[in-house]
């Protein structure tokens, strides 16, 4: 999805820049949990954890990092670095050992790949091969998929008969339509949307989801970018515009490691996160976005009582 394009940053960073933002990050935590200090992560190297620029990432982040500080595992974890370019320059470059991406991101953002796969699997595995030529592991991918959708109001959709994204294509430029900037230049987004639907919207790049939500329902525009596991597609007030040519691909999350790291880290180490991904279901991660972005709960205390109620606390 593009979560590929989540609320991204310019895609080339100089060394210098990369730096900058990483010390710019919203938050640094560090924490080990005392109750297991003796567990499998006890006296095991010191590890630095990244998450994009977004809250469903922030939650992500807080998700792995509290699990494996529960395991006695010594975790910074660094909120907020970038869009998929910027946080895998972080880890290549060595500034962080770890993130989660989105399995579609993998293959169309950071290998360059336009290729529409057909299932979730495929997608996994193209981006796990890709990794793993660069020294990197993917670990299992979660449940849910968080893909790109267009939407509208229903209202707009009823008028204009739109029920997929080529339905757009007879409103030519007359159609305006908000995404974060990088949508201009994503194959799933505006370049697919060409592509594949012969769709060319008048563009509004707006940073945030919450500045594309205030556009759409204030009728400033009348299309926008959003994401399946955003809560505020439950209200009923949108249409979401089907993708049957498959632009907007599989988005399934899963870390990606250093195989260093999880070398020097033991079984136990990969074992955790993967008992973590395998917990996030789509209902499970529309519940916690919800808690953080429609009730303002912060993403470390909606990961903890979710990891506790899931007997990882």
């Amino acid at each position: 999805m593009m979560r590929n394009l989540r609320r991204g940053l310019p895609a080339i960073v100089a060394p210098l820049a990369l730096a900058i933002v990483l010390a710019a990050c919203g938050s640094s935590s560090t924490t080990t949990s005392t109750k297991a200090s003796t567990g499998p992560g006890a006296g095991k190297p010191a590890v630095v954890m990244g998450d994009k620029n977004f809250p469903e990432e922030f939650i992500l982040g807080a998700l792995y990092a509290t699990a494996l500080r529960n395991k006695g595992y010594k975790v910074t974890l660094k909120d907020n670095i970038g869009s998929s370019e910027i946080i895998y320059k972080a880890l290549t470059s060595g500034q962080i050992d770890l993130f989660p991406e989105y399995t579609g991101n993998i293959s169309s953002v950071l290998a360059g790949n336009s290729t529409n796969f057909p299932n979730a699997t495929v997608t996994y595995n193209a981006g796990k091969a890709f990794l793993t030529k660069h020294g990197f592991d993917l670990l299992n991918m979660t449940p849910f998929s968080d893909s790109d959708v267009i939407i509208t109001k229903v209202a707009f959709a009823k008028a204009h008969g739109l029920k997929s994204v080529g339905d757009l294509a007879k409103l030519g430029k007359s159609v305006t339509f908000a995404a974060e900037p990088e949508n201009a230049t994503r194959f799933a987004g505006l370049v697919g949307m060409k592509k594949d639907y012969n769709v060319v919207p008048t563009f509004k790049p707006l940073a945030t989801s919450a500045l594309i939500y205030q556009a759409l329902d204030s009728g400033q525009v009348q299309t926008a970018n959003a994401f399946t596991t955003d809560p505020q597609l439950k209200s009923g007030a949108y249409t979401l515009l089907a993708d049957p040519k498959g632009i907007f691909g599989f988005q399934n999350v899963a870390p990606i490691v250093s195989k260093k790291v999880i070398a020097a880290e033991g079984p136990q180490f990969a074992a955790t996160l993967n008992a973590v991904s395998a917990l996030l279901t789509l209902p499970a991660m529309q519940k916690m976005n919800a808690a953080v972005i429609l009730d303002k709960q912060s993403p470390a205390t909606v990961a903890a009582e979710f990891l506790k109620a899931n007997g990882l606390g």
